[in-house]
């Protein structure tokens, strides 16, 4: 399959470019040419299939004509290796649990198909010395980092700000060491965002070195996550509750959401999808006004989310072909400020017993807010609320316990290479390498 940029200058790549250089020479996103629309007959059996087999038929779908059969289900099967559980909060709304990987995130399942991914082209291809750039705002460096970890060729550099995440987010990329280093920016996410995509536009640096990105922005990233829009729906049909189902997404940089409008558009019968924002609220304020404008972003409890400018908006527009009637008929957009994701954690974990983390809480507050009818609701749970330690705890009186694997990150040593948040700082530290 050939992959096009949403800018439309640049020519199609193949699977493989696509991956490698991950930003398309016009500064576009890649997106693949065709969506293949899986048969009604899957969509009905998925209730009887196993996430790895559900996963396996999605990705054949994009990756088929590009990897062979059997080293795909390969990569697929050792990619999901831990559950995404669909798990009842309330009798209307299921938490979508996506922390039971190794760094506790969504993430891990988009990084570890990416890195293996990448890895099957480096050994075919031959290559070796080829850099990863990944900006973070908590979750993506930890995922990437560990998925990439010891493997042969490549080398992870981890930006992200100084300051903005959180400890237990921090530990798990800073203290690995091998083939990952991190580097402390002084700036935002969308300062480091936009260091990575620099680079990519840089002649001298991309002639000094070979150059990927593991953001959403590439499609081996974005892409995998699709997978477990769809064992979510098998999990809820399993229940006879799949009739009218609605996704809320809490969205940063708006590859999780796109993800799910892939799969939508693939023929999972998702009703619609709510995009829940912390102040952050780029996507509402679209939705609301037609108007896409950046701005700088806000710091908030839910700091993954804080994202001024989501890169993957241009995928949405590509999707829907600009029209911004088709998006706002299939999602809807809401917004809360830190006291009312407060408020939500505490509310939900008095009730229920349930624990949300920060920007489960937005998705679950999404949900509260909009059902109507005979919809049932699914939201995002992208992280173990152990992961916001000080946060939750602070907000619920209760104390919050670590799993053995954040435990074993905080026990290591920081190492980290601090710069400005200017380019030339940073391409200069590259040239060294």
């Amino acid at each position: 399959m050939k992959y096009y940029s949403t800018n439309g200058q640049a020519p199609a790549a193949s699977l493989r470019e696509a991956v490698v250089k991950g930003l398309a020479g016009d500064k576009g996103l890649y997106m693949p040419e065709r969506i293949g629309r899986l048969p009604e007959s899957f969509i009905r059996e998925m209730k009887n299939l196993s996430f790895r087999e559900i996963a396996c038929r999605v990705a054949d779908a994009f990756f088929g004509d590009d990897v062979e059969a059997d080293t795909l289900k390969e990569i697929v099967y050792d990619t999901l290796a831990f559950d995404t559980p669909l798990v009842e909060v309330t009798g209307r709304i299921y938490s979508l649990e996506l922390f039971h990987g190794p760094t506790l995130a969504f993430k891990d399942v988009g990084a570890r198909f990416m890195a293996r991914l990448l890895a099957y082209f480096i050994r075919k291809e031959g290559q070796a010395d080829v850099n990863v750039l990944v900006a973070t705002s908590g979750d993506t460096g930890s995922a990437v980092a560990n998925g990439f970890l010891g493997v042969p060729g490549i080398h992870v550099y981890v930006l992200y700000p100084k300051g903005k995440v959180s400890r237990i987010q921090e530990a798990q990329f800073t203290t690995l060491g091998q083939n990952i280093t991190a580097l402390e920016i002084d700036g935002t996410f969308d300062d480091c965002q936009a260091l990575v995509k620099s680079a990519f536009m840089d002649r001298e640096l991309n002639a000094h070195m070979n150059l990927t990105s593991a953001n959403s922005i590439n499609v081996a990233r974005f892409l995998p996550q699709s997978f477990y829009y769809f064992y979510a729906y098998a999990q809820l049909d399993r229940l006879g509750l799949a009739g009218e189902t609605v996704f809320s997404v809490p969205s940063g940089n708006f590859g999780n959401i796109t993800a799910g409008l892939f799969a939508r558009a693939m023929g999972l019968p998702v009703k619609r999808f709510v995009a829940a924002n912390n102040r952050n609220r780029l996507f509402l304020d679209y939705l609301e006004t037609a108007r896409y404008s950046p701005r700088p972003s806000v710091a908030t409890i839910a700091n993954a989310m804080d994202v001024g400018d989501p890169s993957n908006f241009a995928r949405i527009l590509d999707l829907y072909e600009g029209s911004h009637p088709a998006i706002a008929d299939t999602v809807s957009g809401y917004s809360y400020d830190d006291e009312e994701i407060g408020e939500t954690i505490n509310r939900v974990y008095k009730e229920t017993g349930y624990l949300l983390d920060p920007h489960g809480a937005c998705g679950y507050r999404a949900l509260e807010t909009s059902l109507a009818g005979k919809e049932t609701g699914i939201f995002l749970e992208t992280a173990h609320p152990a992961k916001f330690l000080e946060t939750v705890q602070n907000i619920t009186g209760e104390e919050v316990e670590i799993p053995v694997k954040l435990q074993q990150f905080m026990l290591g040593t920081k190492q980290s290479v601090e710069l400005p948040k200017g380019f030339e700082a940073f391409k200069a530290y590259l040239l060294e390498k």
